[in-house]
């Protein structure tokens, strides 16, 4: 398959990025990982504005979707300016929302970006919220029921500050039935997908400020960037990430299609696990390229460098994705 952006889906990813190079979202960063959410709700209501959310919400509900392949282009947008906030979760809560019935009242809101939402899908491995200390609603999905969650719970410590992780406590039901399970499946589908394209955008400002800086440094009076050793390894990168792109575009395809065809699931757990190791590849080369210096937090690298970890085992394990792909 041959897929190309067209002219529109171009230029909203040209919005988007010309909105979050004046946003200075590293210090947006780094005042979320201090619990303070002021300013990043503050870009949350302008990306809003800008169309990003709603493009999970039906139009019955005051949204512009679901559209897949324009929520990759602008999650890419989002993972290459390193964005704080619970963006993949609220995408699934709307897609989660709009597979159960009576449950849609949120959707206007979250389409809006005036509720901002988490998820956490109640498993072994997975009893943690994302940043539900700074939603307006969290729901806790257990096998067949959906629970809105009292309290955020205690944050827990984190590898990315930036992701506060949280264990929600209490809750009411909301739904109950065989259906949670299948609109709960749909939901982490579209979390993964979007992860996909969200590690894509941190792997590719990873590479991107690598290249700049081999540029930079000098060693034995030439740049680090002309010795043949480092250029093999940021090639490298380079093709992984342009691998990875297409196989992120065709999920979302899959997913425009219909989520329930068997290919879809197959699709996204590749799109998952092609970006994800890429990326984890470009955060690898990254630090080994900026040496010590690579390691300090008070270098903007850091907040990419922790993320692109955290990315790869969201909504989906290496181990997980590749489990999925070899059993479709």
């Amino acid at each position: 398959m041959r897929f190309l952006l067209d002219d529109e889906q171009r230029e909203f990813a040209r919005s988007l990025d010309a909105l979050l190079t004046a946003a200075g979202t590293p210090a947006v960063v780094r005042t979320w990982s201090t619990g303070d959410h002021g300013p990043g709700r503050a870009l949350w209501a302008r990306l809003a504005e800008a169309g990003v959310f709603a493009l999970a919400v039906p139009e019955e509900h005051a949204g512009l979707g679901p559209r897949p392949v324009e929520l990759t282009v602008a999650f890419a947008e989002l993972g290459r300016y390193a964005v704080p906030g619970p963006l993949v979760e609220t995408v699934a809560v709307a897609a989660l929302l709009d597979r159960l019935d009576d449950t849609t009242d949120w959707l206007p809101g979250i389409a809006s970006g005036k509720t901002v939402a988490s998820l956490c899908l109640l498993t072994p491995g997975t009893p943690y919220a994302l940043d539900a200390d700074a939603a307006d609603l969290v729901l806790v999905v257990t096998e067949d029921t959906v629970r809105v969650a009292e309290s955020a719970g205690p944050v827990q410590p984190s590898a990315d500050p930036a992701r506060r992780l949280a264990r929600p406590l209490g809750g009411t039901p909301l739904a109950q039935g065989p259906q949670v399970r299948a609109a709960a499946a749909h939901a982490a589908d579209v979390a993964a997908l979007a992860t996909a394209a969200q590690a894509l955008g941190v792997g590719r400002a990873l590479l991107d400020r690598t290249v700049d800086y081999v540029k930079q440094r000098t060693q034995f009076g030439r740049p680090i960037g002309s010795f043949q050793a480092l250029k093999h390894h940021l090639a490298d990168t380079l093709i992984a990430l342009e691998f990875a792109q297409p196989l992120v575009h065709a999920a979302a395809v899959a997913l425009t299609a219909g989520a329930d065809r068997p290919s879809c699931a197959r699709d996204i757990a590749a799109a998952k696990l092609a970006a994800s190791e890429a990326t984890y590849q470009a955060a690898r080369v990254a630090l080994q390229c900026h040496g010590a210096l690579g390691y300090t937090e008070e270098l903007d690298l850091s907040l990419w460098l922790r993320k692109a970890r955290a990315l790869r085992t969201a909504w989906g394990t290496p181990a997980a994705c590749r489990a999925r792909v070899l059993a479709a």
